[in-house]
């Protein structure tokens, strides 16, 4: 299956999140079937089983980065973070983190959310939902002031500056 979606490429805890995506037919879920959590997984390189289990799982924590981003709640984040932990090691090349989830469904959550605790230390202020009104699109700011309003510049960055210069016209 190809990935369906209309933007790909942000960091994992995001791109969970923009499994949800408007379309004009209404809101899109490629989180529906496990078909679709098998492309979520093979678009992003995780391993792991395409089943139920797992597709509960990843659910349940792209509602918890979800509420997390939007400040609503740190307890369901939490709850996927003690479901595993990093393991400090040294190796023949040097230091290593390495993740340790005992459950497998909870492995492509977990290192999502694990992801998105990163992003935020890095810079919380860059994690932003796409400003256009009707899409509910993620993304990271990578611009070099951080200003960036849009996921894409080309769709909705170019409808608002659309919208805006017929609202002009007499």
């Amino acid at each position: 299956m190809l990935d369906p979606r209309p933007h790909l490429g942000e960091p994992l805890a995001l791109d969970l999140l923009n499994t949800r995506w408007m379309t004009t037919d209404g809101p899109q879920d490629l989180l529906r079937d496990v078909a679709g959590l098998s492309c979520w997984l093979s678009t992003n390189g995780l391993a792991g089983p395409a089943d139920e289990p797992t597709l509960h799982a990843l659910r349940t924590t792209r509602d918890a980065i979800r509420a997390a981003v939007h400040g609503e709640s740190i307890e369901a984040l939490n709850e996927v973070l003690d479901r595993g932990r990093i393991r400090r090691t040294l190796t023949a090349t040097g230091p290593a983190d390495v993740p340790e989830i005992p459950a497998p469904e909870w492995r492509p959550g977990w290192l999502a959310t694990d992801n998105l605790l990163h992003l935020l230390t890095e810079a919380p202020h860059r994690v932003k939902q796409c400003d256009h009104p009707h899409c509910i699109l993620y993304f990271y700011d990578t611009s070099k002031n951080g200003t960036r309003r849009w996921h894409s510049m080309a769709t909705c960055g170019n409808r608002v500056k659309a919208a805006r210069h017929q609202a002009k016209k007499p």
